[in-house]
């Protein structure tokens, strides 16, 4: 089981991995087409992404999340 303490960055790095692995295969594919050797130019746009993606995270997430929840009215 994972502490409760570090659930935050379990998330984030499934997250950050899951979504940068998406888009840096689709944007791979949009800039060389599906040739020779795609797998591996995609692998490694997506291992540089995500050692982005994941700090970008959890350096956003606690800032936006604090943005947005002041701006969030109660139903009536």
């Amino acid at each position: 089981m994972i502490p409760k303490r570090l659930a935050p960055y379990v998330i984030a790095l499934l997250v950050s991995g899951g979504m940068s692995f998406m888009v840096s295969g689709l944007a791979t594919a949009r800039a060389t087409g599906l040739v020779a050797g795609f797998v591996g130019t995609w692998l490694t746009s997506w291992l540089f992404a995500w050692a982005i993606a994941f700090p970008a995270l959890v350096v956003l997430r606690p800032i936006i999340s604090s943005w947005v929840m002041r701006r969030v009215r109660e139903d009536p």
